[in-house]
């Protein structure tokens, strides 16, 4: 259990991308790791865009980023309201900031936007907001997954295994 010790916040909202939420978290708590479920409500049932609920177990205002040793953002429609909340990005800066392992995969390219952490940093996301990250100062990949020191980017639900293990090889290696 590599991951033993291991904390991440998993980011929760409305119409998340259903695997793309569960599938990395999955595979994190399986080699070890508390995955924690954080959403703007504390015990709120959230869904995702095909109906598979989440329920957060905290809510933003609950954590506190440096107890945490990585975060992943789920895909879907979720990153357009998760990107809204000054706590979400607030916590986005500060894994930038020690250096943890930022998951973003799909359009939670544009939490990272948001949070204004992406200038120069290598990244790829689902083709559709390709113009957003660049224009963030990103430099843009079409591949499956890009590691760029603790940012691990993936571009949508095909690229779910090679995102996952690489998301947990980069928290293995911290």
């Amino acid at each position: 259990m590599r991951l033993d010790g291991k904390r991440v916040i998993g980011l929760v909202d409305e119409e998340f991308e259903d695997l793309e939420l569960w599938y990395p978290i999955y595979r994190a708590r399986e080699e070890g790791a508390v995955v924690d479920l954080v959403g703007p409500e504390k015990g709120k049932v959230y869904y995702g865009k095909y109906g598979v609920p989440a329920v957060a177990e905290f809510s933003f205002d609950e954590v506190n980023s440096a107890d945490y040793d990585g975060i992943l953002v789920p895909g879907g429609w979720a990153p357009d309201k998760l990107r809204r909340y000054d706590k979400v990005l607030q916590a986005v800066r500060e894994m930038d900031a020690a250096g943890n392992p930022i998951g973003q995969i799909c359009h939670a390219g544009w939490v990272l936007i948001s949070a204004r952490i992406l200038k120069d940093r290598k990244v790829t996301s689902t083709p559709g907001i390709r113009d957003d990250m660049e224009n963030a100062g990103a430099i843009w990949f079409d591949e499956p997954v890009v590691v760029d020191g603790h940012i691990v980017s993936a571009r949508r639900p095909p690229d779910l295994p090679e995102y996952a293990k690489a998301f947990c090889d980069v928290l293995a290696a911290r």
